[in-house]
């Protein structure tokens, strides 16, 4: 009756601390559970190596209890009675536990190294995943959050996610199986010495999950610092040429300073937490052994009626106690990793559950072989409310084959227009519609948009790798002898001969080791390469002198016959032969026509061409 109503007290502590343990991990809202089945969504491509993990770390356990039990036997058994035949067992019982033993070897090298993969395996499954969710990202998801966060994200915060995903079942399986079988197993030997033992392993429980909510707050806000530090130096280094031309290095070292110490101040309440959480468990793990010690003992002492206790059984204790000290231990440790490897997951699952805002309808088609008819009908589009919209009901056609330049003060919409067409960035409903071929561009599927268009930017990115590589961005199936006859369209071909390792030759971060125009000359032999039906081209001969210009013209009209071409022009030499020229003000069409008609017109286009010619160009113009 006294064994029944202990043992129903430890389950009411064990049913309360079950309640405390799901309050604190955060499993009880459906969104929490969504969190844990994506994470456990990632074991199933793995779930082999998974469960070999797991069957070695139930070996491991299991063997781990072996020597204690079989110690008691020997204290019981063997030791006391000396005859030939307990010594044969004594050598016989040696030899088994070596060679479980050496089982164990094994299972701990499958642990540590398979079980490890398991990890590395998933890191790799989800930094693919979230890589992959980037590139469904519009344009306006970059414009509001900085590069270094984002690779904090993909790199940093995924390693966390790594540890806990190989170290949190494997840890959690060994734990509860040594302290569950110890139980059992000393409840046979003296059950009241091990309620009361394990009574304070409740405790320590109890103790160990309140201090780790404020351990996940803490660490939550380090990997926030971390991201925000990450940013602050991809920043930093990225403008390192525009901060020395500046003599800006110390006013960066100040900024990045301010951040270190951020970063400094996160980690600092983030380890007095934890240093809190590992002194107070190692204090009441070691009351644990005290506990064993001095209890056990009485009990010896006064030679309490049927309690079947002797000195074996205490020494059988002592050494059980040694052994879940153990799985308590790596529960805690496992607590510290968990704390940074949620809050990874967190972050990685908080980006994967942002939807793209520009996606495909269900029903999309494919663009085959477009004859480039474009039509803007009704078109009004604002980046934000407060910005206001910068182009407002506006209407163009443009006719297959032809090329129509896009001309006007800065801030007008002509880029916008741009990268409207390609889908960058999305009209919202009842906010007009841009057709190519008479059809919604909604109705195509992005992919095959992009495929047909050709699009060269006036801030050329140049990737890190060779000239090489980079003029094959535009086709990378292309062979070497199409990769050539590109560089020659867009007048580059004998710049790169010229180099001491040609096409191989590496072009630094950003291109740093090339001239404004070389790089646009690579971004236009891309172009060339790719052969697309419609072309973009916005001041796609902005970083190019006179001479060269008129070269990468002469390209350009060559590349434009019988595609339809829209250029965004501030060079306005370099649009005289366009077929139209569309001049815009205030998000409106103001004046259209030929080059001549505009001229012979006297407005705006006049007055700015005008303006150029003579070395003079109004603020109001780019």
């Amino acid at each position: 009756m006294h064994f029944f109503n202990m043992s129903r007290n430890i389950w009411y502590i064990l049913s309360k601390l079950k309640r405390k343990i799901l309050y604190l991990c955060n499993f009880t809202t459906s969104m929490d559970r969504k969190k844990f089945q994506k994470f456990v969504s990632y074991y199933k491509p793995h779930k082999k190596l998974f469960y070999l993990d797991l069957f070695c770390a139930f070996l491991v356990a299991g063997l781990d209890l072996v020597f204690p039990i079989i110690s008691n036997r020997f204290f019981n058994d063997f030791i006391p009675n000396e005859t030939d035949a307990n010594l044969r067992l004594i050598i016989i019982y040696s030899g088994v536990i070596l060679m479980l033993y050496f089982i164990r070897g094994i299972a701990n090298y499958i642990m540590a190294y398979w079980g490890h993969m398991v990890g590395i395996k998933i890191e790799f499954d989800m930094r693919i995943d979230l890589f992959r969710h980037l590139q469904t990202m519009p344009f306006s998801f970059y414009d509001d959050r900085k590069t270094g966060q984002i690779m904090s994200r993909l790199v940093g915060d995924l390693r966390e996610v790594s540890e806990m995903a190989h170290h949190g079942p494997e840890d959690i399986f060994i734990s509860t199986i040594m302290i569950s079988l110890s139980f059992i197993y000393l409840m046979f030997v003296n059950y009241v010495l091990t309620l009361i033992i394990f009574l304070f392993v409740v405790l320590q429980l109890w103790f160990s999950l309140t201090k780790r909510w404020k351990m996940r707050q803490a660490f939550r806000g380090t990997r926030v610092e971390h991201a925000s530090i990450n940013a602050k130096i991809q920043n930093s280094i990225s403008g390192i040429r525009v901060c020395k031309s500046f003599a800006n290095e110390e006013f960066e070292i100040d900024k990045f300073n301010t951040e270190n110490l951020k970063y400094r101040r996160s980690y600092r309440s983030a380890y007095k937490i934890m240093a809190e959480f590992s002194a107070g468990n190692n204090f009441m793990m070691e009351i644990l052994s005290l506990v064993a010690l001095a209890v056990g003992s009485i009990f010896l002492y006064f030679d309490i009626p049927n309690a079947n206790f002797n000195i074996p059984d205490l020494m059988t204790f002592l050494l059980f106690t040694a052994i879940f000290i153990r799985p308590i231990r790596r529960l805690l440790q496992f607590t510290q990793q968990y704390q940074m490897g949620s809050a990874g997951f967190e972050r990685f699952y908080e980006m994967m559950t942002i939807k793209p805002e520009i996606m495909d309808k269900e029903d999309a088609i494919e663009m085959v072989n477009p004859q480039g008819k474009m039509e803007f009908r009704n078109l009004s589009f604002g980046y934000n409310e407060k910005l206001g919209c910068v182009l407002e009901d506006f209407n163009l056609k443009i006719k297959e084959g032809t090329t129509v330049a896009l001309v006007g003060p800065s801030g007008v919409g002509k880029t916008t227009l741009t990268h409207l067409i390609p889908r960058f960035y999305d009209l919202k409903e009842g906010k007009g519609e841009i057709l190519i071929d008479g059809v919604n561009i909604k109705d195509f599927t992005m992919d095959s948009i992009r495929k047909n268009i050709g699009f060269v930017q006036q801030d050329v990115f140049i990737f890190f790798g060779s000239i090489r590589d980079n003029i094959l961005y535009g086709k990378p199936e292309a062979s070497d002898e199409a990769v050539i006859e590109a560089a020659k369209q867009a007048n580059i071909h004998q710049f790169i001969v010229g180099l001491p390792d040609g096409y191989d030759s590496y072009v630094g971060e950003r291109g740093v080791k090339l001239s404004g125009g070389q790089k646009q000359r690579i971004a236009l032999a891309r172009i060339f390469l790719k052969n697309p039906p419609m072309l973009i081209l916005d001041e796609a001969t902005s970083s190019l002198d006179n001479a060269t210009e008129l070269q990468i013209q002469a390209a350009i009209e060559l590349i434009a016959q019988n595609r339809t071409t829209v250029i965004v022009a501030h060079r306005l030499s370099t649009i005289k032969n366009a077929d139209e020229i569309i001049v815009l003000e205030q998000g409106k069409i103001v004046e259209r026509g030929t080059h001549n008609d505009l001229l012979n017109s006297k407005g705006l286009y006049a007055e700015l061409y005008q303006s150029q010619f003579q070395g003079y160009i109004p603020n109001q113009f780019e």
